[in-house]
């Protein structure tokens, strides 16, 4: 269990950094900006995206988030990973622009899968916490 948990988490901090950390500093730099307009997306779109990016990365990186909420995430990385790669390949041609977040999207599904591995295996919480359930005594101790 601790290879699994290396790999999930080295997959995790990339996916996190490159797809919530960076995003949240550099979309409002010039430079962002005109590769967003050079897609063809309005201006709004790159704020809503980080917003969500930002979101995700977070919903992903704390163990206490419910397992429902870090597979929208999960999903939302996908989707975004996709489409990055589906507009690049419109705009540039299929090069190293279209591959890169493919890239990423690997990556994504290394986490995915290690991220399932764990919770098959006990080692993250499913759902809410027992005390959240009611599974504690009338002095208010959880029942174990």
């Amino acid at each position: 269990m601790k290879k699994n948990k290396i790999i999930f988490w080295i997959a995790t901090a990339i996916i996190v950094l490159w797809d919530g950390v960076m995003p949240g500093l550099t979309s409002h730099t010039p430079l962002a900006v005109e590769a967003i307009r050079k897609l063809g997306y309005p201006d709004y779109f790159r704020v809503m995206l980080t917003v969500f990016k930002v979101t995700g990365a977070i919903l992903l990186v704390f163990p206490f988030v419910p397992a429902r909420l870090k597979e929208w995430a999960y999903a939302g990385f996908g989707i975004s990973l996709i489409c990055a790669a589906v507009s690049n390949a419109v705009v540039y041609g299929f090069g190293s622009f279209a591959i890169f977040p493919l890239v990423i999207l690997a990556i994504l599904v290394v986490s995915y899968v290690y991220y399932h591995k764990l919770l098959d295996a006990g080692a993250f919480r499913r759902g809410r916490s027992r005390v959240a359930q009611g599974d504690f005594d009338n002095a208010g101790v959880v029942l174990q």
